[in-house]
């Protein structure tokens, strides 16, 4: 295994076996950061551990982690200060995409889709806010996502859950303003990853390479917020918060 450049930077990532997590794995590894990356998939996250030593990642640290449990999260937070050092970088992007109409879709689906999106989420920003308090700075990054700008049809669940994404960072980047804790929400559009690839329509659809290199672009230049890509969903983003409803109600 290559041992770790003392002056790389760090960067712990959730949700990190497939999709995006995924993608802005090889994307930071790309780039000389040493990696903490945690999913519940402890088998493709080896896979990927061996695909980025063998492209030459200075250090990269796996661990299996369900986010809904609060204390795996403490525990394998631990783990990774132990393995890295320091953890300059958290990425918040575990998360699952159950959609359907309120009163159609199972309400266990539902039910998990909060759990996963929103209590996962948020013991993620919990953990790492001690670690950040306690070394006097940090980038958090939470990845929400256009889908919580306003809510569409068959997407009750997962809009609301990234809505909560984004409402709960802003509050966060309010606390701690002047702290040295940097605050990203990333919201992307449609990037090809399996989280979407059912759908009946992706509009704007890019590449999930394309995605990654533009998510690490936006977190290495420690935004405070973006939708990714920028054109076009900056400007869709603004059109749905004052769409007549009418208009909403014939979106899929």
């Amino acid at each position: 295994m290559n041992q770790a450049t003392p002056s790389a930077p760090s960067v712990f990532i959730t949700g990190a076996s497939s999709g995006l997590g995924r993608q802005m794995a090889i994307e930071f590894a790309r780039r000389g950061y040493r990696l903490a990356l945690t999913a519940r998939r402890l088998d493709l996250l080896e896979a990927l551990q061996a695909e980025l030593l063998q492209a030459g990642a200075p250090k990269v640290f796996v661990a299996a982690l369900d986010v809904t449990d609060e204390a795996a999260v403490t525990q394998v937070f631990g783990q990774a200060c132990t393995a890295l050092g320091r953890l300059d970088i958290v990425v918040a992007n575990a998360g699952i995409g159950n959609h359907g109409r309120i009163g159609q879709l199972p309400l266990h689906r539902a039910h998990a889709t909060i759990h996963t999106n929103v209590l996962g989420f948020m013991s993620t920003v919990e953990v790492a806010l001690q670690h950040f308090r306690a070394q006097g700075r940090g980038q958090l990054v939470g990845i929400s996502s256009v889908a919580a700008f306003r809510g569409l049809p068959g997407g009750g669940a997962y809009g609301a859950s990234k809505a909560a994404v984004t409402n709960y960072l802003e509050a966060l980047r309010a606390e701690t303003r002047g702290s040295g804790i940097v605050i990203t929400t990333l919201s992307p559009g449609f990037i090809d990853t399996p989280l979407n690839r059912g759908a009946k329509s992706r509009p704007f659809v890019i590449p999930v390479e394309q995605g990654g290199r533009l998510l690490v672009d936006l977190i290495e230049r420690r935004v405070q917020t973006a939708t990714v890509p920028a054109w076009p969903w900056a400007l869709v983003a603004r059109l749905l918060t004052v769409l007549p409803a009418a208009i909403v109600a014939r979106m899929r």
